[in-house]
């Protein structure tokens, strides 16, 4: 998850209101078959369309194994109560003794609008770990557990897939990797600034072996974590610090393109300056010996706070776009305040004209007003490419 810590300072009052209004399929069909719906979708061959970025949360209330720290309910911890708040009603949570349930068949439904035969990529989050290995619940903002990742990936085929999320320093997570990998896993999550996990840390290296003979994709998060609370381990989303798994030759897809915060210059050593992370993660990309081996997923590169030379570069750089990867942070496009369009125009990303269908949609299916969106995106006459959109071929 990215930028939910934005909600309390609106820069730009939410054209599009404050709360999603959850509106039920069907959507109308002068909006699905809309022109600039339906030239979205050109050259983009569906069934190779996987979000590699949907959470999969809930209460916790169907027997999932869901656990979400009660701090977020805290009148201690005001603003990690209104994130939460602002995910439920994100991710169409009315009832809170359904759930589980009513989060799954929200996403089942969204799924089904979109056109093909593409998945949703649903991820598993595990604790934060101590150095030792032990699970520290204090630390840790929730927890969705590979099993029931697993299982609902089993139950609705035709919608999802799904990625695990196992803590490097457990000393069972090789064990674990090769469990997942035999469920049909086709990745593994880390948030590492919310997980406690350092990814140059020697202590990964027995994972990084297990990863690269298994030949499973590392989704992590990179740049500043502003959607839970992080604290003093900021610093672990430096995407130097990728520099070990990719070096262990481990395939590494970098969520948001690190395009947010500062991170020291490790490569100019213990006291190197301190640079724009997007910066960090450009220079690793335009590195040879990475070619095939790091990825860019561009998930939250349009929410307010990140709009700027980060969503530029991703656009006009189309030598990378065979290497970018896209991904939604679903439930967070059905977060209305964290996207502008307004913003988007008037920073030149978007045709103004555009903007009535776009919104319309988001009030209907977030992940499809999340897609359209992006193939809309222009800067200096040029679009994100296809391949960006056609995101199975990094996984399977």
């Amino acid at each position: 998850m990215a930028g939910a810590a934005g909600l309390l300072g609106f820069r730009y009052w939410p054209e599009d209101g404050i709360w999603n209004p959850c509106l039920a399929s069907p959507i109308p069909e002068s909006l699905l078959k809309h022109d600039l719906v339906l030239e979205a979708w050109e050259g983009v061959e569906a069934s190779k369309r996987w979000d590699c970025h949907v959470h999969l949360t809930g209460n916790g209330n169907s027997g999932s194994g869901i656990w979400i720290n009660p701090a977020m309910d805290s009148l201690w911890h005001p603003v990690q109560s209104i994130q939460k708040q602002f995910y439920l009603n994100a991710g169409c949570i009315e009832d809170n003794t359904r759930g589980d349930v009513a989060y799954v068949n929200r996403l089942v439904q969204l799924q089904k609008d979109m056109l093909g035969s593409g998945r949703a990529m649903l991820l598993a989050f595990d604790y934060h770990h101590d150095t030792q290995g032990r699970r520290v619940q204090a630390l840790s903002p929730f927890y969705t557990p590979n099993r029931y990742a697993a299982t609902m990936a089993r139950r609705h085929p035709q919608q999802f897939k799904w990625i695990a999320s196992i803590h490097p320093y457990r000393t069972d997570a090789v064990d674990e990797l090769e469990d997942v990998v035999k469920k049909g896993a086709q990745g593994v999550k880390w948030l590492p600034p919310a997980m406690g996990i350092d990814p140059a840390s020697p202590r990964c290296d027995a994972f990084y072996a297990a990863m690269a003979r298994l030949n499973v994709p590392l989704l992590t998060h990179g740049g500043k974590e502003l959607a839970v609370h992080s604290g003093e381990y900021q610093a672990l989303g430096n995407p130097l610090r990728l520099r070990r798994p990719l070096d262990h030759g481990v395939r590494v897809i970098v969520a948001h393109c690190a395009s947010l915060g500062r991170g020291q210059d490790m490569d100019r050593g213990p006291n190197g300056p301190m640079l724009e992370n997007f910066e960090l993660f450009s220079r690793m990309m335009d590195e040879p010996k990475y070619q095939g081996r790091l990825f860019g997923e561009i998930s939250a590169m349009v929410q307010y706070n990140r709009v700027g030379r980060a969503l530029h570069d991703v656009i006009i750089r189309e030598d990378w776009h065979g290497r970018l990867v896209n991904g939604s942070d679903y439930p967070l496009p059905g977060i209305m305040p964290l996207i502008s369009l307004r913003k988007l125009v008037g920073e030149g990303f978007l045709d103004g004209s555009k903007v009535p269908v776009i919104s319309a949609l988001r009030r209907y299916n977030p992940l499809m007003f999340d897609f359209v969106l992006k193939r809309h995106l222009r800067r200096g006459g040029r679009g994100l490419g296809v391949a960006v959109f056609e995101s199975r071929r990094v996984f399977a």
